[in-house]
């Protein structure tokens, strides 16, 4: 494959290459593995937006038993079964 790099580009690849003692092509290949990488990571101002809807979210949540919590999937999923709910849930 064949690139064109702007002057500032190859500049820096031949820095980085020069300091890490490796070929350009180390360089080219590591910096396409890293972008790769972090393509689907979330960006820190995407994370915290998320961990203060959570912290948000999570204290709404009831407390209620674990027994009334799977009587209560337990119920749904016999509904699904069925076609779906007859009537509203028990729920509290």
């Amino acid at each position: 494959m064949t690139f064109t790099f702007d002057e500032e580009t190859v500049a820096r690849l031949r820095q980085a290459a020069a300091r890490l003692a490796r070929p350009q092509s180390y360089v080219v290949r590591e910096a396409v593995r890293e972008y790769a990488e972090q393509i689907g990571s979330l960006s820190e101002q995407e994370r915290r937006r998320l961990l203060k809807a959570f912290d948000t979210v999570v204290p709404a949540i009831p407390p209620r038993p674990l027994s009334e919590v799977r009587a209560e999937i337990a119920g749904v999923r016999a509904a699904r079964r069925r076609g779906g709910r007859r009537h509203r849930s028990a729920r509290r």
